[in-house]
């Protein structure tokens, strides 16, 4: 059996949609009808005619796709697949904490679950998280949740000192300056690529921060023949295919126990998984409809202002 022939051939039959995130395997990225970040996602999930949508990658993007689009259904491969910065956001603690603060507007993350989503005003992602923030007048209270290391960089730039939620991202946690001063010295013309989930001391290295989609874009449009990576390593595989005459290096983790900068969620992702889920139909993305409700509101909002914004 051509496993790959067999997805494509129910995918025509059943009106499906393969969606993928930058951070899953080439080879999941290979045979996505759509690969994207987590903007782009949303985007495309908000306008497709398919019946079925295939989220690959992590659990709260699956939740995204049917807050979305709730007539749907919505597969993911593993349901087991979580996200490390949307667990350190539990929506009970989250919940409290914003009525601790009472008059802040709340901006999320889309790295969450749709039950935090449900105590949001607006949620943002790595590629519009500084321009909504900065579409509130600057006076605004605001707590930022989940992410301390993207909310202190918002902060920095705009001038903002919004209220952070002490959260992180398990892989972008683990990079160091030194490791990456390591590789700099090793290649001293390569330009340094950074999320903004990374820790500030490491944002200050980047010739480049921004999401995955702005880090690909820039490597595609730059000079540079060479590129340090400072994120999710699975970036790395479009970047080559955009560019297969430059060199892309993945910054390593600044930790012994872990030879790569992978994230393992993603990585549960596998092409015979996906091939399950679509010929079982399951397993399937179901929401509370209160939660549902309340969750789709800040996601809109982001929409409508992303695209006021021309995002």
């Amino acid at each position: 059996m051509d496993i790959k022939e067999e997805i494509k051939k129910m995918c025509l039959e059943k009106n499906a949609i393969i969606m993928a995130h930058y951070y899953t395997d080439g080879e999941i990225q290979n045979i996505a009808d759509f690969v994207g970040d987590s903007l782009a996602l949303a985007q495309k999930a908000a306008e497709t005619e398919a019946d079925i949508i295939v989220m690959c990658g992590v659990h709260f993007m699956g939740e995204t796709c049917k807050i979305l689009c709730p007539g749907k259904k919505v597969l993911v491969p593993d349901p087991e697949a979580t996200c490390s910065l949307a667990e350190s956001c539990p929506a009970d603690k989250f919940s409290e904490f914003v009525k601790a603060h009472p008059g802040h507007t709340v901006i999320s993350y889309v790295n969450t679950t749709a039950a935090t989503k449900a105590v949001t005003d607006v949620v943002v992602t790595s590629s519009n998280a500084r321009q909504i923030v900065e579409s509130f007048p600057q006076d605004t209270p605001i707590i930022f949740g989940p992410d301390k290391n993207l909310g202190g960089y918002i902060n920095s730039i705009t001038g903002r000192n919004m209220l952070l939620w002490e959260g992180a991202c398990h892989v972008h946690e683990r990079f160091s300056v030194e490791k990456i001063l390591q590789l700099k010295a090793l290649h001293p013309n390569a330009k340094i690529l950074v999320h903004p989930e990374c820790k500030g001391p490491v944002v200050k290295l980047a010739d480049k921060v921004g999401s995955t989609a702005a880090l690909l874009k820039f490597s595609i449009n730059d000079d540079a023949t060479e590129f340090i990576v400072a994120t999710e390593s699975g970036i790395l595989h479009e970047m080559q295919k955009s560019c297969p005459h430059k060199t892309f290096i993945p910054a390593p983790p600044n930790d012994s126990t872990c030879a790569c900068n992978e994230c393992n969620y993603m990585k549960m992702i596998t092409m015979q998984k996906l091939y399950n889920c679509l010929k079982n139909g399951y397993p399937e993305i179901n929401i509370d409809a209160d939660i549902a409700e309340k969750a789709v509101l800040p996601i809109r909002k982001m929409l409508e202002i992303s695209a006021k914004l021309g995002l």
